[in-house]
Protein backbone atom coordinates (compact mmCIF):
# COMPACT_ATOMS: atom_id res chain seq x y z
CA UNK A 1 0.00 0.00 0.00
CA UNK A 2 0.69 3.72 -0.25
CA UNK A 3 1.22 5.93 2.15
CA UNK A 4 1.16 9.83 2.03
CA UNK A 5 2.38 11.96 4.61
CA UNK A 6 2.29 15.75 4.72
CA UNK A 7 4.63 17.76 6.98
CA UNK A 8 5.41 21.52 7.75
CA UNK A 9 2.16 23.59 8.36
CA UNK A 10 1.94 25.63 10.91
CA UNK A 11 0.59 29.46 12.01
CA UNK A 12 1.84 32.56 9.79
CA UNK A 13 1.34 36.12 9.54
CA UNK A 14 0.00 37.79 6.31
CA UNK A 15 2.72 38.09 3.75
CA UNK A 16 5.39 35.49 5.48
CA UNK A 17 6.24 32.16 3.37
CA UNK A 18 6.42 28.97 4.77
CA UNK A 19 7.15 25.39 2.76
CA UNK A 20 5.13 22.25 3.35
CA UNK A 21 6.09 18.67 2.09
CA UNK A 22 5.23 15.14 1.63
CA UNK A 23 6.66 11.96 1.67
CA UNK A 24 5.38 9.03 -0.24
CA UNK A 25 6.38 5.55 0.64
CA UNK A 26 5.58 1.97 -0.23
CA UNK A 27 5.06 1.23 -3.68
CA UNK A 28 7.26 3.76 -4.71
CA UNK A 29 8.90 1.64 -7.81
CA UNK A 30 5.62 3.34 -9.32
CA UNK A 31 5.98 6.46 -10.55
CA UNK A 32 3.66 9.34 -9.70
CA UNK A 33 2.24 12.45 -10.45
CA UNK A 34 1.43 14.80 -7.62
CA UNK A 35 -0.80 17.44 -6.47
CA UNK A 36 -1.61 19.51 -3.71
CA UNK A 37 -5.57 20.20 -2.98
CA UNK A 38 -6.76 22.54 -0.01
CA UNK A 39 -10.28 22.73 1.87
CA UNK A 40 -10.49 25.81 3.80
CA UNK A 41 -11.96 25.84 6.86
CA UNK A 42 -16.47 25.46 6.79
CA UNK A 43 -16.40 24.50 3.18
CA UNK A 44 -19.65 23.34 2.28
CA UNK A 45 -20.30 19.54 2.77
CA UNK A 46 -19.44 17.81 -0.65
CA UNK A 47 -17.70 20.24 -2.16
CA UNK A 48 -14.72 19.31 -3.67
CA UNK A 49 -11.27 20.53 -2.73
CA UNK A 50 -9.39 23.01 -4.44
CA UNK A 51 -6.23 22.81 -6.46
CA UNK A 52 -3.59 24.29 -5.78
CA UNK A 53 -0.69 22.87 -7.74
CA UNK A 54 0.35 19.50 -10.01
CA UNK A 55 3.47 18.25 -10.82
CA UNK A 56 4.63 15.43 -13.05
CA UNK A 57 6.91 12.70 -12.43
CA UNK A 58 9.75 13.78 -14.58
CA UNK A 59 8.96 17.39 -12.59
CA UNK A 60 9.08 18.63 -15.73
CA UNK A 61 5.46 19.87 -16.32
CA UNK A 62 3.65 21.89 -13.64
CA UNK A 63 0.61 22.96 -12.81
CA UNK A 64 -1.33 25.91 -10.48
CA UNK A 65 -4.60 27.08 -9.29
CA UNK A 66 -5.43 30.40 -10.35
CA UNK A 67 -5.33 31.88 -6.44
CA UNK A 68 -1.57 30.42 -6.32
CA UNK A 69 0.18 31.27 -9.30
CA UNK A 70 3.00 33.47 -8.89
CA UNK A 71 3.06 32.73 -5.23
CA UNK A 72 3.39 29.33 -4.99
CA UNK A 73 5.75 26.94 -6.26
CA UNK A 74 5.71 22.67 -6.30
CA UNK A 75 9.11 20.85 -6.53
CA UNK A 76 9.77 17.46 -5.98
CA UNK A 77 12.74 15.07 -5.32
CA UNK A 78 12.45 11.75 -6.20
CA UNK A 79 15.86 10.45 -4.64
CA UNK A 80 13.67 11.35 -1.36
CA UNK A 81 9.91 10.56 -2.33
CA UNK A 82 9.20 13.66 -1.81
CA UNK A 83 7.37 16.80 -3.20
CA UNK A 84 7.42 19.99 -1.37
CA UNK A 85 4.73 23.28 -1.86
CA UNK A 86 6.86 26.99 -1.02
CA UNK A 87 4.14 29.29 -0.68
CA UNK A 88 5.47 33.13 -0.74
CA UNK A 89 2.91 36.45 0.02
CA UNK A 90 0.65 34.26 1.88
CA UNK A 91 -3.09 35.84 2.68
CA UNK A 92 -5.45 34.52 5.18
CA UNK A 93 -7.54 33.25 1.99
CA UNK A 94 -5.03 30.59 2.22
CA UNK A 95 -5.68 29.09 5.06
CA UNK A 96 -6.79 25.40 5.04
CA UNK A 97 -5.72 21.92 5.60
CA UNK A 98 -3.55 20.94 2.91
CA UNK A 99 -3.23 17.67 1.23
CA UNK A 100 -1.46 15.33 -0.90
CA UNK A 101 -2.10 13.30 -3.56
CA UNK A 102 -0.20 11.13 -5.74
CA UNK A 103 -1.29 9.50 -8.93
CA UNK A 104 0.25 6.47 -10.43
CA UNK A 105 0.84 7.46 -13.87
CA UNK A 106 2.88 5.71 -16.46
CA UNK A 107 3.92 8.71 -18.44
CA UNK A 108 6.35 10.66 -16.75
CA UNK A 109 5.04 14.30 -18.12
CA UNK A 110 1.52 13.92 -17.16
CA UNK A 111 -0.23 15.90 -14.06
CA UNK A 112 -3.40 16.51 -12.87
CA UNK A 113 -5.80 19.36 -11.52
CA UNK A 114 -8.52 16.93 -10.63
CA UNK A 115 -8.82 15.61 -7.57
CA UNK A 116 -10.91 12.67 -8.76
CA UNK A 117 -7.80 11.68 -10.53
CA UNK A 118 -5.81 10.88 -7.79
CA UNK A 119 -5.46 7.43 -6.01
CA UNK A 120 -3.79 8.22 -2.65
CA UNK A 121 -3.91 11.27 -0.46
CA UNK A 122 -2.39 12.24 2.86
CA UNK A 123 -4.31 13.00 5.79
CA UNK A 124 -3.45 17.08 5.32
CA UNK A 125 -1.69 19.49 7.34
CA UNK A 126 -2.89 22.87 8.59
CA UNK A 127 -1.77 26.20 7.32
CA UNK A 128 -3.19 29.01 9.05
CA UNK A 129 -2.46 33.02 7.87
CA UNK A 130 -3.18 35.25 10.14
CA UNK A 131 -3.59 38.95 9.20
Amino acid sequence: QVQVVESGGGLVQAGDSLSVSCVVSGRTRSTYAMGWFRQPPRQPPGKEREFVASISYSGTRTSYGDSVKGRFTISRDNAKNTVYLQMTTLKPEDTAVYYCAARSSISPISYYSNSYAYDFWGRGTQVTVAS
